[in-house]
């Protein structure tokens, strides 16, 4: 980088915030891709840590002037390389823009971009309210999880990332500052812009804060595992439970051989000892009386539609050890892995879905174990790595997936993204006017394709 914009870019935020040194960088420039589809980060990037929306702006009025890529940074725990930087340029971490507000009257949470999901949560809690998404790590950013439209096992009673946001501030690639929305239920004065930067990937603008919508704290909480030995009653089980007007939290799907392998690797122990298929619900109350009056009413429709008996942890305890497994699965996984996927289709056809995916592991004789969100139609496909296989092979299998996901009337992503490693199924998958539109938004909010380049669009 030329030594004139260096020195600009250290005297805007400061020397001791700039860098190139490699062995700080390298720190900043991969996620948690799969390795194997993992694009690889640029050579030369200078890593600039600015402390507040102003120095971002002027960072961004600067780099825009001169035509240098830039790479918002979150936490890092995004899976298809949407924070990596493919080319020589500027990673823009956020973490120095970790302070937030609880407005309890309002039921709202004031967040800058670089706070946690963690310290959300226990900000949260120590207002007595309660932020019900849970899209993972726990170390993601609140920049990163809006920019991504995060989701997570708990979308299905109250949605993704999109549905809590209220107001954004956001920087413009050419430095221009956004404030949109508010603390506000109701906002119908135009377009809502706010809406374009939620799931954009850092394409269109740098979150820096963002209006949180918080709901009040539920007192009681449970997990149950609902063991089967028939799969199709276990997904016939899932509408039922809708219907009922009982919204869990979460209704998630495992496998026995998948969680008993992930709990060994953890050094713990599936609580079934019974059932190979299994349904893992999360359900909250504002009463003791009112949790366990739902609870009988989950096991009645579970057991009349095949189950055995239901397993119920309500003590804290129990529940973060089932959750741990659960969430722990991904880890298990990851180092056989060659990519995980993330289809959605309709909550009625999941199961139609697994079914296309088992039939293409068998024609190619891999193994493609699977489980996901089922009440939200959102399953995690991973591919196993084959010795001897090429990247074509696994590429053709992933494309197979998407086209029954898509006849299925679903989407290639529900949740991980487009990143760096979807844009060719994207293309595929999506319309040649959709493409052009997303192509003129973008030259739109960023005419020099300075902000996260080589993303999204294909």
């Amino acid at each position: 980088m030329d030594k004139k914009i260096l020195s600009m870019i250290k005297e805007i935020v400061g020397e001791e915030y700039v860098t190139n040194n490699p062995e700080i960088v390298k720190g900043y420039i991969y996620d948690e891709t799969a390795l194997p589809v993992r694009p690889r980060a640029a050579n030369n990037i200078l890593l600039v840590k600015p402390a507040n929306t102003y120095e971002i702006s002027e960072v961004l009025k600067l780099a825009n002037k001169e035509k240098i890529p830039v790479f918002p940074r979150g936490g890092g725990t995004g899976l298809v390389g949407a924070a990596i930087p493919t080319v020589d340029g500027i990673v823009l971490s956020l973490e120095r823009l970790d302070k937030i507000e609880i407005d309890k009257d309002n039921l709202m949470a004031i967040a800058e971009a670089g706070v946690t999901l963690r310290k959300l949560l226990e900000e949260a809690e120590k207002a007595g309210l309660f932020f019900p998404a849970h899209p993972g790590d726990e170390s993601a950013q609140i920049g990163g999880l809006v920019a991504c439209n995060a989701g997570g096992s708990r979308a299905v009673k109250t949605g993704v990332m999109r549905n809590y946001i209220r107001g954004l501030e956001v920087v413009l690639p050419t430095g221009e500052v956004l404030s949109l929305g508010g603390k506000l239920i109701k906002d119908n004065a135009g377009y809502d812009l706010a809406q374009l930067f939620i799931g954009s990937e850092g394409t269109l603008g740098i979150i820096t804060r963002a209006i949180i919508r918080l709901y009040p704290k539920s007192k009681f909480m449970a997990t149950l595992v609902i063991p089967y030995n028939n799969r199709e009653e276990a997904f016939k089980t899932v509408p039922k439970i809708l219907q009922s007007g009982i919204i869990p939290l979460a209704i998630e799907y495992v496998e026995r051989k998948l969680v008993e392998k992930t709990a060994n690797s953890l050094g713990m122990k599936w609580p079934a000892s019974e059932g190979e298929y299994f349904l893992m619900i999360i359900v909250s109350e504002q009463s003791e009386n009112s949790l366990y009056e739902v609870l009988e009413r989950l096991a009645d429709i579970c057991t009349s539609n095949g189950s055995l008996e239901p397993l119920i942890a309500d003590t804290r305890r129990e529940q973060d050890s089932i959750l741990k497994i659960r969430s722990e699965i991904y880890t298990f996984l990851k180092p056989e892995s060659i990519d995980i996927l993330d289809v959605t289709v309709p909550p009625a056809n999941v199961l139609d879905l697994i079914k296309r995916i088992e039939k293409i592991a068998n024609e190619y004789g891999i193994e493609i174990p699977v489980y996901g969100h089922v009440a939200d139609g959102n399953l995690h496909p991973h591919i196993l790595r084959i010795d001897g296989w090429s990247m074509e092979k696994y590429k053709e299998i992933i494309g197979k997936i998407y086209s029954e996901a898509i006849r299925l009337g679903g989407t290639i992503t529900g949740e991980h993204g487009i990143g760096a490693i979807r844009k060719e199924y994207l293309l595929k998958f999506k319309s040649a006017k959709e493409i052009e539109l997303m192509k003129e938004l973008k030259k739109l909010f960023d005419p020099n394709n300075i902000l996260n380049p080589d993303k999204v669009i294909p």
